[in-house]
């Protein structure tokens, strides 16, 4: 789903509130964070999450991989926390609660 700059502004200012739900640590990906990241999208939609792994290479290229993986837009990467979005059809948009 491609978001126009308005929609992106609006998600940021939503996310900016959350605390990270779900936490990648020191030892990298497993099973149970992409179980995990996937309830997490299919229930809230908007997602944060804190990858504390290596560099600011690997962080990203974590954070890219997971995006590609949960079919997830990234909306913004600050430091060790990104912000995801994946629409649940199931359930109104978020913006469409507002």
């Amino acid at each position: 789903m491609e978001m126009n700059t308005k929609q992106i502004k609006h998600l940021k200012s939503l996310g900016h509130k959350l605390n990270p739900i779900v936490t990648v640590g020191q030892h990298g990906m497993k099973e149970s964070i992409n179980n995990e990241l996937e309830i997490a999208l299919d229930y809230h939609q908007l997602v944060k999450i804190k990858v504390s792994v290596g560099d600011r290479e690997a962080r990203d290229e974590l954070i890219n991989t997971l995006a590609s993986t949960h079919s997830a837009q990234l909306i913004q990467r600050v430091g060790n926390v990104a912000l995801l979005y994946r629409k649940n059809k199931d359930k109104p948009s978020v913006f469409e609660m507002v």
